[in-house]
């Protein structure tokens, strides 16, 4: 895990009045204690096994933001609530969720964002027209980092 992800996940938790949180790996170990009013308290266990970890594609946010931005005028974008896996189905050799041009209203399950073995369904928050699927699946997304643009209706 680099430290930027254990820098954003511990961001994640403190904001959502997390008291503790642990993350395992297969070669990491992390406790995190929050205090009130103290700054987190990171204890990092040591490594008995490294295994050089698979090299992981991560999606950047365009290079060209002005242009982006004139072009996403009045959509709206639904952004990732926390640091996790994309999967835009239910399951292996299940049917998407959702695909570009399709209606959306709100509530309906736009995704599965996986994080800590823990299967979390996105749902629209603003019903209208699919424009954009900004991710691949089972690509891992970040906080904050857009994950589909709805065109209202």
């Amino acid at each position: 895990m680099n430290m930027d992800t254990l820098k954003e996940i511990v961001k994640v938790a403190k904001d959502q009045g997390v008291a503790e949180l642990k993350v395992e790996g297969k070669d990491y170990k992390v406790s995190v204690s929050f205090m009130t009013s103290a700054a987190p308290v990171v204890h990092h266990a040591p490594v008995v096994h490294h295994a050089p970890a698979p090299a992981q594609a991560v999606a950047h946010p365009s290079a060209t933001p002005a242009k982006s931005a004139a072009t996403d005028a009045g959509l709206h974008v639904v952004k990732s609530p926390f640091v996790g896996t994309f999967y835009g189905s239910s399951g292996p050799g299940k049917p998407v969720y959702v695909k570009i041009g399709d209606k959306v209203k709100v509530g309906q399950p736009l995704c599965v964002l996986e994080a800590m073995k823990i299967m979390n369904e996105i749902d629209a928050d603003k019903s209208g027209e699919i424009v954009e699927i900004c991710v691949e699946n089972e690509s891992l997304v970040e906080f904050g980092q857009p994950l589909f643009k709805i065109k209202p209706n």
